[in-house]
């Protein structure tokens, strides 16, 4: 069973051949994709009512949707970027090295900085600006800490590098 990508108005989603595709992936539409990225199984990555870019080394890993809003918010999505299990990503900005954990929702016009983390199950509600090197946490996500270096390798690094790995076994 091959994945579904489809166009939308003509315009077809754009995967380098080194990316992973698990077979029940949906990617439609404007998305462009970097290099080593891998959308992981029933993830949606939805460019049909405006655009998605996605960086190298991207994993949007099982149940996650990557959407944005008709005529007004894109989604951009930096390198060495991990989108956990059942996360939401909204027509946001997302910078390099930021982990997104698993069912975190992330609204429009948000802006998450380089080497941050957004934890799991944690609400960024429209228009937050989440400073490079925060983790945010909670219902409405707020900044809880700095992030340590230990963490930006541990965990940022870490799952990214994994990923690339895990996509290895699947090709």
């Amino acid at each position: 069973m091959p994945p579904i990508i489809l166009p939308v108005k003509g315009v077809s989603p754009q995967i380098p051949d080194n990316c992973f595709i698990a077979p029940n992936a949906t990617i439609v539409g404007d998305v462009i994709m970097g290099n080593d990225c891998s959308i992981w199984f029933n993830a949606v990555v939805r460019g049909d009512v405006n655009s998605i870019r996605i960086g190298d080394k991207v994993n949007i890993q099982d149940g996650a949707c990557i959407h944005c809003t008709y005529q007004k918010t894109k989604t951009v999505i930096g390198n060495n970027v991990s989108i956990g299990h059942n996360a939401l990503v909204h027509g946001c900005t997302v910078a390099d090295n930021v982990l997104i954990g698993m069912g975190a929702i992330v609204m429009d016009n948000v802006t998450i900085g380089a080497n941050s983390i957004i934890a799991a199950g944690a609400v960024v509600l429209e228009g937050t600006e989440v400073p490079p090197g925060s983790i945010f946490a909670g219902v409405p996500a707020k900044k809880v800490k700095d992030i340590s270096q230990e963490l930006l390798k541990g965990e940022v690094e870490r799952i990214a590098n994994n990923y690339l790995m895990y996509s290895s076994w699947f090709k």
